[in-house]
């Protein structure tokens, strides 16, 4: 079969139509990945409709034991049906870490250790259009997928290596942690208060070297496919590629403005709380009864906000008249700004900022945020149906593609949930599939 741009479309799985739609319908993916940058990847991928298989190692990825929170836990005393984890020993249910980005994926146990199990592999490999791995540096290669032997299998396999700091130079052996790229990319020192208020460097509330490298290996993995598609005069498109990126490079890639502050203006940028290193007011002020976040980013609201306050002189106050200036006088400006905002409430001066044209909001917590009625007009709020743990909401996807939508079609997978169906699709008879299972090799 022949799908867009004369792209193979292969599926994988029962034929059930449950996978069919988006614009990367037909695409297959083998997950290698584990943790968080590369299913973060990968499910990116699955919600635009690829058929991604993850491929885990006999104990699972280890972001299942990463809990609590945990959900399907097993009833004390209950017997479940034949083949459900919740009879097993131990069984701790699945964790809302590994549920949280294991979505639209089809679930294959593998024992990469034994032949049999690579030889699997290599089945797969030859029927993919992606590889997506975060082995160590030369990991994959000692279990005897070295790039010449990816290349001999698939010629048009895009293969995505995900490391920590890269493929070569001085820390390439090291193993990648989002914490300690966050600390060596520098991140750290742009956040948190300042010293002078108590503060010290502080990580970001998620991991977000982990999940900008996922992104931008998905852009990447996307753009070497349409490159694929439209190389001229290869029956087919051209032949595949690698592409390496690690946490350390996505992550100094992200330092953006401030990266061009310290470049091209000579000075170390150091940690500001919650204001911003080029424009004020940018930052969070205190009312009678909580805290608000504000943004003027333009002279225009700046003359809005002043009105907003009912201080139309301070727009006109030569230490304030523009933002250089206002950015100069920042420790005479705040002080005048705290004052005037404690002595109303929260609710009150979002209303007047949102009347004036004034970019505003409030500081929600995750309860609030999933209560937001924008939230939930935008779909940012999916529920979908797991074997153990029943109903579970997740976080939508947030790009919405008017002609193919991305879509919520699987919960994310039990371990070796789907490893006959799998083993089935890649030309395994019943025999050989018990076989491989009584060799603890699925």
């Amino acid at each position: 079969m022949s799908g867009p741009r004369g792209r193979r479309v292969d599926r994988a799985g029962t034929g059930t139509g449950e996978d069919a739609g988006g614009p990367l319908a037909g695409l297959v993916v083998c997950d290698l990945s584990t943790v968080l940058a590369g299913p973060f990847c990968t499910m990116l991928l699955g919600d635009l409709g690829a058929q991604v298989i993850k491929v885990e190692p006999p104990e699972g990825d280890g972001t299942r034991a990463w809990g609590p929170p945990f959900a399907g836990l097993p009833e004390p005393g209950r017997r479940y049906p034949k083949g459900d984890p919740r009879n097993q020993p131990g069984y701790a249910g699945e964790a809302a870490y590994y549920l949280a980005v294991n979505r639209n994926k089809r679930g294959l146990r593998l024992d990469l250790k034994h032949e049999a199990g690579r030889e699997v592999l290599a089945r797969l490999l030859a029927r993919a259009d992606v590889l997506v791995e975060n082995y160590r540096v030369g990991g994959l290669a000692r279990l005897g997928f070295p790039d010449e032997r990816l290349q001999a299998i698939n010629p048009r396999l895009v293969h995505l290596a995900i490391s920590g700091y890269g493929p070569d130079g001085p820390l390439a052996d090291r193993p990648g942690y989002d914490f300690i790229i966050q600390a060596v990319a520098g991140l750290m020192s742009l956040t948190g208060q300042p010293d002078a208020a108590g503060g010290s460097p502080t990580k970001v509330g998620v991991a977000i070297a982990d999940l900008s490298t996922g992104m931008l290996g998905a852009v990447a993995l996307l753009a070497a496919l349409v490159g694929q598609a439209r190389a001229p005069g290869q029956a087919g498109g051209a032949t595949g590629q690698r592409i390496d990126i690690s946490l350390l490079e996505a992550t100094v890639s992200w330092l953006a403005n401030q990266a061009a502050n310290y470049l091209i203006g000579g000075v170390v940028p150091g940690r500001l709380g919650n204001e911003h290193p080029n424009i004020t007011p940018y930052e969070t002020f205190r009312t009678a009864d909580g805290e608000i976040a504000v943004a003027v980013g333009s002279e225009r609201q700046w003359h809005r906000f002043c009105e907003a306050l009912e201080r139309p002189g301070l727009a006109d106050d030569p230490r304030f008249a523009s933002n250089a200036a206002r950015l100069a006088h920042r420790d005479e400006l705040r002080p005048l700004l705290e004052e005037i905002f404690g002595g109303a409430a929260s609710a009150s001066w979002l209303a007047r900022l949102a009347a004036a044209g004034v970019p505003s909001g409030p500081l929600n917590d995750l309860a609030a945020v999933f209560a937001e009625p924008q939230v939930l007009a935008r779909g940012m709020l999916q529920t979908v149906t797991h074997p153990t743990a029943g109903t579970v909401r997740l976080p939508g996807i947030p790009f919405k593609l008017s002609a193919t939508p991305a879509s919520v079609r699987r919960a994310p997978p039990l371990l070796g949930e789907h490893s006959e169906e799998i083993l089935a699709w890649l030309g395994y008879g019943n025999a050989q599939i018990e076989r491989l299972r009584q060799a603890g090799v699925i």
